[in-house]
């Protein structure tokens, strides 16, 4: 029998037992950083914008030589010069005058406002009219808008983004600071499995789990390691753990977590380690196994698909985003459900949904599995769960999607 703890205190279980297991610092260039978790806080000590600069195509001005000024009365300046990109001006603006600055070009000195070109209209002989008032700051991005010395940019934990890697390039930074991704290491037991390219024979299955978890733990921000399928049988598996352990942060067993004769896992880790756990109150994933080898965390994984991927995405989720220092990251969305769904009290009970907008309103079907089960799953937009203490939802209920 499954001694279960609920999917609640699996989380608590892990984030007390791996606190401590953060991954090290790297040091990579920034068109390698998207994506990757940031180590420190960046903090700038430079300004930019390192000058004023205009947003538009126009004129600068004095923003008081314009007031009052319309199309049928406009303001009549005197044009000193032309700024080039790339330079500074070496205009200054007085009362009457005007210059002529492109878009991201720098601010004569003397004017405090721009005006776009659409707003005006040439007379020649160096007069430009101004049709449309300005006012002070008009269409200026000021020296240190956007950036200032000792301003915190980006927060440690972070993980970067596209944007993100614009603001580090702005401020000069060629390398940055980042988490190493934890190397997660994959192993699937049983005698039934044949690698993918195989052909199944008389009561084989194809290694499904390898390459979906591998799939997954990278999604999550981790290296992927795959140590290839092994039969069954306690010596085995003991052997492929002490051989691989070493090489990698963590190590997800899939296969060998029922309670079966041929089943191992549990064994293992308890003469190798520190068995935590052995089974979840949840549907599908309940003979989930949680364990310790030195300071690594090992996770017996179900070695039905869905059930192991149900598990994946909760707790292996968890596990990666405490070795990373961040929040796990999910997206979720309200949506009514379309059609009832039962449950088994006092099991959470995860079901995959497809998403569709029905009268103006976000609506979920969901999508009848079994835990063996996985090309239903491959077509979700995401799941839901049924609390434990609940004997399933009705329709028209209003649910929490999880977002795949």
């Amino acid at each position: 029998m499954l001694n279960v703890c609920t999917p609640e205190e699996a989380i608590e279980i892990i984030r007390r037992e791996f606190a401590g297991c953060s991954t090290d610092t790297e040091l990579l260039p920034l068109s390698s950083c998207v994506g990757r978790v940031l180590a420190e806080d960046i903090t700038a000590n430079e300004y930019v914008p390192d000058f004023d600069r205009s947003t538009v195509d126009g004129y600068a001005v004095r923003a008081a030589d314009t007031f009052g000024c319309s199309d049928a009365m406009p303001a009549v300046l005197t044009l000193r010069g032309i700024v080039s990109m790339g330079s500074s001006s070496g205009i200054v603006i007085h009362e009457g005058e005007c210059a002529y600055v492109p878009t991201g070009g720098e601010i004569p000195e003397g004017a405090d406002a721009m005006v776009m070109i659409e707003h005006s209209e040439s007379y020649g002989n160096e007069e430009i009219g101004i049709l449309k008032a300005a006012a002070p700051g008009n269409n200026i991005i000021y020296r240190g808008d956007d950036v200032f010395p000792g301003k915190t940019v980006l927060k440690a934990g972070r993980v970067l983004r596209a944007e993100d890697i614009g603001a580090l390039a702005a401020l000069g930074m060629s390398e940055v600071a980042l988490k190493k991704r934890p190397a997660i290491g994959i192993i699937s037991t049983g005698d039934e499995l044949v690698p993918v390219g195989k052909k199944p024979g008389a009561g084989q299955v194809r290694d499904v789990n390898s390459d979906m978890l591998a799939s997954s733990v990278e999604l999550f921000g981790a290296q992927a390691k795959q140590f290839g399928i092994i039969k069954d049988g306690y010596m085995r598996l003991r052997s492929a753990i002490v051989e691989n352990l070493d090489s990698c942060d963590a190590l997800l067993i899939s296969g060998g977590s029922s309670v079966g004769q041929m089943d191992s896992t549990c064994a293992v880790i308890e003469e190798l380690g520190t068995l935590l756990l052995h089974g979840i109150a949840m549907k599908p994933g309940k003979p989930t196994i949680m364990g310790r080898i030195g300071s690594k965390p090992v996770i017996g994984l179900p070695g039905h698909p869905a059930a192991a991927f149900f598990v994946s995405d909760i707790f292996v989720r968890e596990l990666t985003a405490i070795m990373l220092g961040i929040a796990p990251r999910s997206f979720t969305a309200s949506a009514l459900l379309t059609e009832a769904v039962s449950a088994n009290h006092g099991r959470a009970h995860y079901c995959g949904v497809v998403l569709s907008e029905q009268d103006g309103k976000l609506c979920a079907r969901p999508v009848r599995s079994k835990s063996g089960l996985i090309s239903s799953l491959a077509g979700c937009d995401g799941y839901f769960c049924i609390p434990r203490d609940s004997e399933g939802c009705a329709k028209g209920d209003e649910i929490t999607v999880f977002l795949r």
